[in-house]
């Protein structure tokens, strides 16, 4: 059995849509970071989305573990031509609607659907999972990256997967196994 433990960076307090770019996560919070790092796995290995948000929360919560390389198959959503817009000021208000009412093959233009982010995201880590089979890991990354995540696991709609909260510096936790995988906890704050 795996444990994999999905760790969402800390804030970037941006209020617009932040995919690829590459904000800093305010890890000023050292009291929840340190709450954080103990109580993830000690043996676990640590890898990260390569988007410096997401390496610096890795490096904050990483302690005495062992680290993998960044990954960007494990990046945030790829939003395109709406990066870093407000939801009011995307001019296609009816493709903006469809992109999260009826998530799937919908994409920003020059940007991803929810079934690219999934496909990726799965690639990333499932490749983590082949590379270190019975390791638990800690994955640091993003907010619709943990979604597709609970969505395979759970074996629901992307649309239910987007009726789960995931704050910054929360754990989401799955055991992975043979027979398949078992939600065990989603938006733990330590």
């Amino acid at each position: 059995m795996t444990r994999l433990c999905l760790v969402r960076h800390g804030p970037t307090h941006a209020k617009t849509m932040v995919g690829w770019s590459d904000l800093p996560a305010d890890l000023s919070d050292t009291a929840a970071l340190a709450r954080l790092s103990s109580y993830l796995p000690p043996e676990a290995l640590v890898i990260s989305s390569d988007l410096s948000r997401a390496v610096a929360t890795a490096d904050a919560v990483q302690g005495a573990r062992s680290r993998l390389g960044h990954d960007p198959d494990l990046r945030e959503m790829n939003f395109g031509a709406w990066e870093l817009q407000r939801f009011d000021e995307v001019e296609d208000q009816d493709r903006y609607r469809a992109f999260w009412e009826q998530p799937g093959d919908v994409r920003p233009p020059e940007g991803e659907s929810w079934h690219d982010l999934e496909a990726r995201v799965g690639r990333g880590v499932d490749a983590a999972l082949a590379l270190n089979p019975g390791r638990d890991l800690v994955v640091v990354a993003h907010f619709g990256a943990i979604l597709t995540q609970i969505q395979r696991s759970e074996r629901i709609s992307a649309y239910d997967a987007f009726a789960h909260r995931i704050d910054n510096l929360s754990v989401t936790e799955i055991e992975v196994t043979e027979s398949g995988w078992r939600m065990v906890r989603i938006n733990h704050c330590p």
